[in-house]
């Protein structure tokens, strides 16, 4: 693995005086050393269901504009399914299915339908390349949804699965809230649609209930009795939406469902970019050769304008916050090496790092870095000091912008080569006084 490029500090280009330090891998303490033998962290699959999950998210509407848009845009990711929702639906997702399915994209298309004959029917005329049957399993579901026992479920599911498998399409066969679902009826079922040969079984934390270990003894469990592959739906009500689809692929899963930017029913699912972030971390280069992670800033602003939500600032990857360091000591230290406190390069993901030097905690390291940047050549790591302890000051009345700090020291440069620059430090009270000079220098 080749080492990473010196830290480019707040801005792109300018000097860097440490360009020759040297420079460790990004890598993870935290990988066992001894991966597990079931485990896909570095083998899996996504299936993108922003146009079937995020449909149900709350500020949602996509029109069909909107949604070749989204599709082609996570068809550039690289993503390896696109989810749509049933045809059944309505007569407008019905033409939605066919539409996309017309695209020619790279990802198979998939649609979600009930465990009914008339719904798989209706979608395997729309063009789709597979089917993804669901059927609610647990007690509170068969009681008060559809109101079917566990032999109705079997044979339904055997019936339909075996008329998509006759018309040569793909079909996972999912149970729904499957972590309040009877272990036995779980595994009895899944064996059977197994047998006659489906694709994937699915497992869904429909509730958002289940934590990893629950996960993870529930996927390697099923592991041990299906020998097709196992797709997992985890939504995100308590929090464990990424955590648990790492640990079902540690288990043996093969694909997780994912959402741009997690939208969803209620709090939505596993979020694209909180995953990929997650699996980069576990296996940078399979994901770095499999998808094409700058273009997840792209889907994400698309998808966000389209529900009229902003993206999160502590979003993964793209947050306004998520490569923003600001502590001196933090600061210094990524100046030096980024993989200090980067798990991820903000590069790889086509982002930028930003070194925040305008406030009451920032470093004389991370001034002496901006003054490079500006090639304010003349000044030394004596004046960085020196600025840095002015700007803590000014700073302790309210944050300074960037070119708050640029000003002052473009103009205590100017002051030095006068011989001026401390008299100009003093002269300097509020952060308003630097905003009169920018003023000037302007009309200048």
């Amino acid at each position: 693995m080749s080492p990473p490029p010196p830290a480019n500090g707040s801005q792109q280009g300018g000097s860097n005086n440490n360009a020759d330090r040297p420079r460790e891998p990004i890598v993870s303490p935290y990988m066992p050393k001894y991966p597990d033998p079931m485990s896909n962290i570095s083998n899996f699959k996504i299936i993108e269901s922003t146009l079937r999950e995020g449909e149900q998210f709350a500020n949602a509407f996509f029109d069909t504009e909107k949604k070749i848009e989204i599709a082609k845009a996570l068809d550039e990711i690289g993503v390896d399914y696109l989810e749509l929702t049933s045809p059944a639906a309505s007569e407008q997702s019905l033409n939605d299915c066919k539409a996309i399915s017309n695209l020619g994209l790279k990802a198979k298309i998939l649609t979600h339908v009930r465990c009914h004959m008339n719904d798989a029917k209706l979608a395997i005329d729309t063009g789709v390349d597979g089917l993804d049957v669901v059927i609610g399993t647990s007690s509170y579901l068969r009681e008060f949804s559809h109101g079917k026992d566990m032999d109705y479920i079997t044979d339904k599911a055997i019936e339909v699965i075996s008329y998509i498998k006759d018309q040569g399409l793909e079909v996972r066969f999912s149970t729904e809230d499957s972590f309040r679902s009877d272990l036995v009826d779980l595994l009895s079922i899944y064996k059977a649609v197994d047998k006659i040969g489906v694709n994937r079984v699915g497992i869904a934390d429909t509730v958002g209930c289940a934590n990893p270990r629950q996960v993870y003894e529930l996927v390697r469990t099923l592991r041990s009795v299906v020998s097709c592959d196992i797709e997992c739906h985890f939504h995100n009500d308590t929090g464990c939406a990424i955590a648990n689809a790492y640990a079902a692929l540690e288990a043996g899963a093969t694909h997780i469902d994912t959402s741009v930017l997690g939208i969803g029913e209620r709090n939505g699912i596993t979020p694209l970019g909180g995953l990929l972030a997650r699996m980069y971390a576990a296996d940078k280069e399979y994901v770095l050769n499999k998808y094409n992670l700058p273009k997840i800033r792209d889907v994400e602003n698309i998808v966000a304008d389209a529900v009229e939500v902003t993206v999160p600032f502590n979003n993964y990857i793209t947050g306004y916050c998520a490569f923003t360091h600001k502590a001196g000591i933090h600061a210094k230290a990524i100046l030096n090496n980024p993989s200090t406190y980067e798990i991820l390069k903000p590069e790889d993901f086509g982002m930028s790092r930003y070194v925040s030097i305008g406030h009451r905690l920032t470093g004389w390291n991370a001034v002496k870095n901006r003054i490079e940047q500006l090639q304010l050549t003349d000044l030394k790591d004596e004046d960085a000091k020196i600025v840095t302890q002015k700007i803590k000051e000014l700073a302790d009345i309210r944050p300074l912008s960037l070119d708050d700090v640029d000003t002052m020291l473009h103009h205590y440069h100017s002051a030095k080569n006068e011989g001026a620059h401390k008299h100009f430090l003093d002269n300097i009270g509020t952060p308003d006084q630097i905003a009169e000079m920018m003023k000037t220098t302007a009309i200048q």
